[in-house]
């Protein structure tokens, strides 16, 4: 800001040129003083980048091809009625008994599958439901036995549509299990709706089982609806089936549906 007795002098000076001149004087404005510096800082200044967000990778595609579906050692063989073991009386290496379970006919597992049953029947004790095994492993010489005495009681068309013929079991893999409640639906349909039936069910795919034969897909898999019929796969399929709400093995992996024998096996 000028000092006072500098703008009245010059206000002074510039009326008296008026005076004496009798023209027009321009006047110059007196100059304005510097405006105080601003402790504020610029928006240019103040503005921040906003942070850069990394992109969510999408989720890895399920690898349905992560193990074979031929081989009768592999987790996920697909064994049906056009799907025979092979060879027909292939045996498992790693039996194993389950530990801590009831188990009707002491029969074995596949060690990973032991090993998972006792976890999930672990589980639904947990949860209050008694549950055994009632059947497990059955070699070749086993299953002849049975599929011959359900032919002779009750015929060969129907016995196909319970049992399966020998080689075609998925007993045989050692990767079922076939579980019961003490109740009264022993190998019963009515066994998926019993609380423990449906806990079972339920809660499968957390220990890496699969309800094999579900019902409505009779035409499919070949067989009548077995909710006592749980296949091991591991958790990683087994949960995949569960997201997808694809319940067989056949139509997870594109295979044919299996309602009937080959003719030639027929």
């Amino acid at each position: 800001m000028s000092h006072p007795r500098f703008r009245s002098s010059f206000v002074v000076a510039c009326g008296l040129a008026v005076a004496l001149g009798g023209g027009l004087v321009a006047c110059a404005p007196e100059p304005a003083a510097p405006a105080p510096a601003s402790s504020e800082p610029s928006a240019a200044a103040s503005a921040t980048p906003a942070p850069t967000q990394t992109p969510t990778p999408p989720e890895p595609e399920f690898d349905r091809s992560a193990h074979s579906l031929d081989d009768p050692a592999s987790l996920w063989v697909v064994s049906n009625k056009l799907r025979p073991l092979s060879p027909a009386d292939w045996a498992p290496a790693d039996l194993d008994m389950p530990v801590g379970v009831e188990n009707e006919f002491a029969q074995p597992l596949r060690e990973p599958a032991a090993r998972a049953a006792e976890a999930f029947l672990g589980a639904a004790a947990g949860a209050g439901h008694t549950v055994r095994i009632i059947s497990a492993y059955r070699d070749y010489a086993t299953q002849v036995s049975l599929y011959d005495r359900y032919v002779e009681r009750d015929g060969q068309a129907a016995a196909d549509t319970y049992s399966a013929r020998p080689g075609h079991s998925e007993h045989q893999t050692g990767l079922v299990i076939d579980l019961d409640d003490f109740g009264d639906c022993y190998l019963a349909a009515c066994f998926g709706e019993t609380p423990a039936g449906a806990w079972l069910g339920a809660h499968a795919a957390e220990h890496g089982f699969v309800v094999r034969y579900p019902a409505g897909k009779e035409s499919v898999t070949g067989f009548t609806p077995e909710p006592w019929h749980f296949r091991y796969v591991g958790p990683e399929l087994a949960q995949e089936m569960q997201r997808t709400g694809i319940s067989t093995l056949e139509e997870f992996f594109g295979l044919p549906p299996a309602p009937g024998y080959a003719a030639a096996e027929g």
